[in-house]
């Protein structure tokens, strides 16, 4: 058991952080450009929206970013899958 993972005594409790990963920037992505066009059309309360879940986004892929720094770190030269 690695230190990023959880200290149960599970089979296969790993956390599937490169899936996580895809859909924080397809989150990303969608809500930037849905912040674009919502500013271009004059609706700024949901450009405002999209722009704020954009940046939670970016949190979330700096979270995970960090913990699968921790978990090559710890499990050096273990390739994990997208759904782990």
């Amino acid at each position: 058991m690695t230190r990023s993972q959880p200290r149960r005594r599970v089979s296969n409790a790993y956390s599937a952080l490169n899936l996580r990963l895809a859909l924080a920037t397809f989150g990303l992505v969608t809500m930037t450009v849905f912040a674009v066009v919502a500013f271009w059309a004059h609706v700024a309360w949901l450009g405002v929206l999209c722009a704020v879940l954009a940046v939670v986004a970016v949190v979330d892929l700096i979270v995970i970013q960090r913990r699968r720094a921790a978990r090559h770190r710890e499990e050096p030269g273990v390739r994990h899958s997208l759904f782990e």
